[in-house]
């Protein structure tokens, strides 16, 4: 019996890809965010949630399809983001915040930056 060829190139894309699920508020629903092919890497992924490309991410899917398989990777960079931000200056959201506390497995020490009223000048 003759298989059939795979849909996906076998000349691109032999490596994870991540897409984020994003929630866009009441009127419009969660999607899964539309994303360049080159944006799917996990060090993209990261930059674009801790720079405010995703607003509102609710969950993360890592998938290889050459190899074929898909998991769930919502806490594994829920992890990461909070381990960057711990070790960074980096200036974390609300919406961020609550995703990192809702999905994180691990526990790290984030003091996020308030704005002081009435401070000295």
């Amino acid at each position: 019996m003759r298989s059939s060829p795979s849909i996906v190139p076998a000349d691109r894309l032999d490596r994870d890809i991540y897409l984020v699920l994003e929630d866009f508020g009441a009127g419009a629903g969660c999607a899964w965010r539309e994303t360049d092919e080159a944006d799917t890497d996990l060090e993209t992924v990261l930059q674009d949630i801790l720079s405010g490309q995703y607003a509102y991410p609710l969950r993360i899917v890592r998938f290889n399809s050459i190899e074929g398989w898909s998991r769930d990777a919502t806490s594994d960079l829920a992890d990461a983001l909070a381990e960057r931000a711990a070790n960074s200056d980096a200036q974390i959201s609300p919406a961020l915040q609550d995703f990192i506390n809702a999905n994180a497995t691990r526990r790290f020490d984030l003091q996020l930056a308030l704005p002081l009223r009435g401070a000295a000048r």
